[in-house]
């Protein structure tokens, strides 16, 4: 029996594309309301949308004013290891969010890369997208956490 392997690559996949809106609401009338994207979740500062052939989220956020993409990795810490080891370096330190941990790298080329992995859950909805609390990675695997 063959044993699955992990993907080629230090980048998995990319988890969102975050794009700044002046304010949400806003920004949700246009990718949401007039778009079509589906509302995934939302807190006071950011709402993630749904892209349609993707599990790639689009992240519309409030607090910073540059677009920003977010690749997938399994674990944060190793990855910003593994990137400075093999010439990039650190932007922002890794550090703790709800879901797991994130930092931002330089390639040697100065291009920033944000790393995040989703170590510690999901995030729970009530069913108006609002965030509500997160969900453990090891209690997502089935509806009722079992």
């Amino acid at each position: 029996m063959t044993q699955p392997t992990e993907p080629a690559g230090l980048l998995r996949k990319i988890d969102c594309v975050q794009l700044p809106v002046p304010d949400l609401e806003g920004g949700l009338a246009f990718y949401r309301d007039r778009l079509g994207h589906e509302l995934l979740w939302r807190t006071e500062t950011a709402a993630g949308l749904r892209l349609g052939d993707s599990d790639t989220e689009l992240v519309l956020q409030t607090q910073r004013s540059q677009p920003e993409v977010d690749f997938l990795v399994g674990s944060v810490d190793q990855a910003a290891t593994q990137l400075t080891r093999a010439g990039g370096r650190i932007v922002t330190e890794p550090f703790d969010i709800p879901v797991g941990r994130v930092a931002v790298v330089a390639d040697p080329f100065g291009n920033p890369l944000t790393i995040l992995d989703l170590t510690r859950g999901s995030y729970l909805t009530d069913t108006d997208g609002n965030v509500t609390g997160v969900v453990a990675t090891d209690q997502a695997s089935t509806p009722d956490g079992q």
